[in-house]
């Protein structure tokens, strides 16, 4: 349902997008995951026809974007990271108002309006000025717009951003249920479990570039099956560096009294390695094992934490 080759944005010296190329089947609920910065805006600005690339090409079901841009964004809903909306106006006045330059037709609009406003739970407050309304309120408004002419694809830039933990579960449960019904999602997010607990699969994005595509089973085999190990204690990166330098282990990240590693080699368990951090004068406050997470692939792809 998306389809996008080769697609490039340059600002000067600074390559914000540096060709990227995906799919996203219909109906599927895919992930952009990246810091701050990684260029999952701007993609998703291309995408959507706000943006005009450099190169590539973008496809949203038969329709080339910028050959047909009409047809194209008939089938496109937008959730941008900033709300988008009139302050002034009551919910309900905002869905007929976008809906209205979407074309949809006024008697369907209504109902249409009434429905939306009900599954995102505003209905009882929908006359209200939306200058009234709570973060949360306002982000599930935003969610609402981009759903008023029942697109067949949805894109959402970082829909929770800067609301609290229930307002957010209960955008991301109505975001998977739009998905359940068929709608083809596009979603960026820089929270891990945002991506983990929701999407099919997942891109991780970084420097304009996707370093690695699949589920999040899939996405786990980058770093195989042995144990993630996360080391705290009383050390700097270079005694750690030094002291691992011929280990059969991977480190994923470094820092003064912190490192994450990866366990390579059958048969160099945690007793060899805490042998070898004992013998080497390296004082261990904390040590803790798991089993590979989407963190720990994100770390091995990028070596440094999603929150950089």
């Amino acid at each position: 349902m998306i389809s996008v080759e080769g697609l490039s944005k340059r600002y000067g010296e600074l390559r914000a997008v540096d060709g990227i190329s995906l799919r996203v089947a219909r109906g599927e609920l895919f992930g952009f995951l990246g810091p701050n910065g990684a260029g999952k805006t701007t993609t998703i600005s291309m995408i959507c026809g706000l943006l005009r690339p450099d190169d590539g090409t973008v496809f949203i079901g038969e329709y080339n974007l910028w050959e047909s841009p009409k047809a194209a964004k008939r089938l496109l809903g937008l959730v941008p990271q900033e709300p988008a909306f009139y302050e002034e106006f009551s919910a309900r006045e905002n869905l007929l108002f976008w809906g209205g330059l979407y074309g949809v037709p006024r008697p369907e609009l209504k109902k249409s309006s009434d429905a939306i406003l009900e599954r995102v739970g505003l209905a009882e407050r929908a006359k209200e000025p939306v200058s009234r309304y709570s973060g949360g309120m306002k982000r599930r408004l935003n969610l609402a717009i981009g759903l008023v002419h029942r697109p067949q694809v949805l894109l959402l830039d970082e829909p929770t951003v800067g609301i609290d933990p229930q307002a957010r579960n209960n955008i991301l449960e109505i975001i998977r249920d739009i998905a359940r019904e068929g709608t083809t999602i596009l979603f960026t997010t820089h929270h891990l479990e945002e991506a983990e607990k929701l999407c099919d699969r997942i891109a991780i994005m970084d420097h304009g570039r996707i370093l690695q595509t699949g589920s999040v089973g899939e996405l786990a085999k980058v770093v195989g099956d042995r144990e993630v190990v996360t080391l705290r204690g009383k050390f700097t990166a270079q005694q750690i560096e030094q002291c691992l330098q011929h280990e059969p282990v991977a480190v994923l990240s470094l820092a003064d009294q912190l490192a994450t590693l990866h366990l390579v080699r059958e048969g160099y368990g945690m007793a060899s390695l805490v042998s070898h951090l004992s013998k080497s004068g390296i004082e261990l406050a904390d040590l803790s094992i798991q089993k590979p997470t989407l963190e720990s692939v994100y770390l091995k792809l990028t070596g440094r934490e999603l929150r950089d």
